[in-house]
């Protein structure tokens, strides 16, 4: 009986457990069911239209704030057919990036459980599995980051084209929708780009070599680096006979082909923002990172950079006002370039390469300019190695007529001569004898280290005193005055000058990443010390145009003279200056300079006003209007208390000696008259004298006549 009960019981369990597992089992078909089915309707809904017009995408450039700054786009992509497209084209990429692609439904299951697995163990997805078509779907309508939804939006999308088009059509639309680098989208622009020919015409070398730049179209660049470029193609036309596209004869015929490369030249218009930062830009990511030209124009880039849009915009405000510059000849037009960094981080806020028309990629006044710095190379050259050998900034230097080795004999700008003066008014008066005085007292080996500590390269013919005054053979460009200048508000550390944060590819991985450079050009209290005695420059000297209400300015003017002689015409005008968070750099001049074509005046009536300009439209950019000057402030109050005293020393030595000259002035004028006095009685006794004898005369002369 009990044994009944517990079979029964038994028995119900078990058909309670089937029941359950069976409702399980439905659960999980229902919901497999529903999961297929609002897939489905996801597949269904999705639009690819976009398919039908392929177009490359822009280099996008964004300032410091991650804001899209100006786009670059020079593309004209062309879309061929397949049948336009060479057969070892096509075979070498089937082999390369999807041997299954006729035969899968447009997801490779095996290759996505691989993939899956290794991203389990590395715990990132860090591998993918694609094929042509879910890379199709990505470049298209989706972005390059690497997540899991992201990778269940490239299957949805991935089964709408398998079933809106046919494996020619996903085929011939990948092709021409495929990056190949240098600015290459589409296989018709690519066989154009590097073998000057159709994609119809490519033979098996070349149709290999540019399947291999699939991969990584920049790395494997056979332009930038062929050795690895060929040897990625050989890797593709080994993975080809694999696959039974070629024989093994065919293969190393292949091998052995020569490639011969066209480099086609890229169209130069740009009607973008910001021109001449845009120029900068390119410049540099093409010498610094090793792109092209082509690539940064239309490969898809995403550029991060260190532009300030409000000051880059303060800046092309004044250059595009004519009134704030000298007025030019009518033929040429006075050109200048400027540049603002800032001191701490080295970034490029803003630049202007030019006056007048801009042309794309021309010259850049800003960056390429190469011109004798004048005066604004003494503090570099002379004033902080002085410093730093111990002299002070209230220290008497020469100041008088001197001929030194080889026969220089520099001149003051004003043709006038102290006797003496202190370093501070050497300095903000820019009198230039002392300068050089200087530099031979501590020697012009330290004057040449220290322009070159500075960043700025000299060459044999530049090592003479001359240097003092900014005397080069070649000269600077003012990116490279502002940089050196940035040392000054930065504590004696020069950070390198630079446009670029970062560089994504089209399939946003980093390609290119700054790497901060800094070097340390001085100690913090003679970098103090400089920006006081340039602080005073603005304040009370050759640089006061350039002062600005409420903000701490410290800098430094230079003109050049001409190589020809005419009175009152210089043949540059420099200001290099800087507040605590700005320092700039600003160059005048004609780009060709004649008896018909030079400046007037000096660069403390022209430089220092577009420098004020635009610093004063770019106040809402700083936050800190003062400098510090922390570490010298006790030794220079002192100096200036010990100055005041010896000023007033020398006021009333000077009195005295006014007093002691008017006394001895009236003494002498006393003394003149009472011999004034004495000399005309003398006068009146020679009067008698002659009267009497000339009387007694003439009685003779009677008394001979009588005779």
């Amino acid at each position: 009986m009990e044994k009944r009960k517990e079979q029964r019981s038994l028995k119900k369990k078990s058909f309670l457990a089937k029941k359950v597992v069976v409702k399980i089992i439905a659960v999980l078909l229902l919901t497999v069911i529903c999961g297929l089915l609002v897939i489905n309707i996801l597949i269904w809904t999705s639009d690819v239209s976009k398919l039908e017009k392929p177009a490359p995408q822009p280099t996008i450039i964004y300032d410091q704030h991650g804001e899209i700054a100006s786009k670059l786009s020079n593309s004209s992509i062309e879309g061929v057919s397949l049948e336009d497209i060479s057969d070892d084209m096509i075979h070498a990429v089937i082999a390369t990036e999807d041997q299954r692609f006729y035969h899968h439904h447009g997801v490779n299951y095996f290759a996505i459980t691989k993939a899956f697995v290794t991203n389990l163990f590395k715990g990132d997805v860090v591998a993918g599995g694609s094929t042509i078509t879910q890379q199709l779907a990505k470049n298209v309508f989706l972005s390059h980051e690497r997540t899991y939804t992201r990778k269940m939006k490239e299957l949805i999308l991935t089964k709408k084209i398998e079933r809106s088009y046919t494996k020619d059509e996903i085929l011939e639309r990948y092709l021409n929708q495929i990056y190949f680098g240098e600015g290459a989208w589409g296989i018709q622009r690519a066989a154009q780009t590097y073998f000057g020919k159709n994609a119809s015409d490519l033979t098996l070398s070349e149709s290999a070599m540019l399947a291999g730049l699939i991969k990584a179209p920049s790395s494997l660049s056979p332009i930038k680096h062929f050795d690895q470029s060929v040897k990625r193609r050989n890797i593709v036309l080994t993975l080809m006979e694999k696959e039974g596209f070629i024989t093994e004869v065919e293969l190393k015929n292949a091998k052995a082909d020569q490639i011969v490369l066209d480099r086609r030249k890229t169209e130069d218009e740009y009607e973008g923002n910001y021109p001449y930062y845009i120029d900068y830009l390119i410049e540099e990511a093409i010498k610094k990172y090793d792109l092209t030209e082509n690539e940064i124009l239309s490969g898809g880039l995403h550029i991060y950079t260190e532009l300030n849009p409000v000051i880059q915009t303060a800046a092309e405000e004044v250059y595009n006002s004519d009134a704030l510059f000298p007025e030019s000849s009518s033929d040429q037009l006075i050109q200048s370039g400027s540049v603002f960094i800032h001191p701490s981080t080295g970034g490029i806020q803003a630049l202007v390469g030019g006056r007048g028309e801009h042309t794309f990629r021309g010259f850049n006044h800003a960056s390429q300019l190469i011109r004798q710095p004048g005066s604004t190379m003494k503090p570099l050259a002379v004033y902080t190695p002085a410093l730093e050998q111990g002299y002070e900034p209230f220290d008497l230097l020469s100041d008088q007529p001197l001929a030194f080795e080889g026969g220089y004999q520099p001149k003051n700008s004003d043709h006038q001569y102290r006797g003496q003066t202190t370093l501070f008014d050497a300095v903000i008066h820019s009198y230039n004898i002392p300068a050089v005085w200087l530099l031979n007292e501590i020697g012009l080996e330290k004057g040449i280290q220290a322009v070159e500590r500075f960043g700025i390269p000299l060459e044999k013919e530049d090592h003479s005193l001359s240097l003092a005054l900014g005397g080069m053979s070649k000269g600077t460009s003012p990116l490279l005055m502002a940089q050196a200048f940035a040392t000054f508000p930065n504590d004696g550390v020069m950070v390198e000058a630079h446009s670029i944060l970062e560089i994504e590819d089209a399939n946003g991985e980093i390609i290119a990443e700054w790497q901060s450079k800094a070097t340390r050009v001085t100690e913090p209290e003679v970098a103090q010390k400089i920006t006081y005695l340039l602080n005073g420059v603005v304040e009370k000297g050759t640089g006061k145009n350039a002062k600005i209400s409420g903000i701490d300015v410290a800098g430094k003017t230079g003109t050049t003279q001409l190589p020809f002689e005419i009175n009152g015409g210089s043949n540059d005008h420099w200001f290099v200056g800087y507040t605590p968070e700005l320092v700039g750099a600003v160059w005048l001049g004609y780009d060709k300079t004649d008896e018909q074509h030079y400046l007037l005046s000096s660069s403390s009536q022209t430089a220092t006003f577009l420098f004020k300009e635009i610093i004063s439209k770019s106040k809402s950019e700083l936050t800190e209007t003062s400098f510090d000057l922390s570490l010298i402030a006790g030794n220079i109050k002192k100096a200036l208390e010990l100055r005041e005293e010896e000023e007033e020393k020398a006021k009333e030595q000077a009195e005295k000696a006014r007093e002691r000259e008017e006394d001895e002035e009236e003494d002498d004028e006393k003394e003149n008259k009472e011999k004034g006095k004495k000399n005309k009685d003398k006068e009146k006794d020679k009067g008698k004298d002659k009267e009497n004898k000339g009387r007694g005369n003439g009685k003779k002369k009677e008394e001979d006549e009588e005779d």
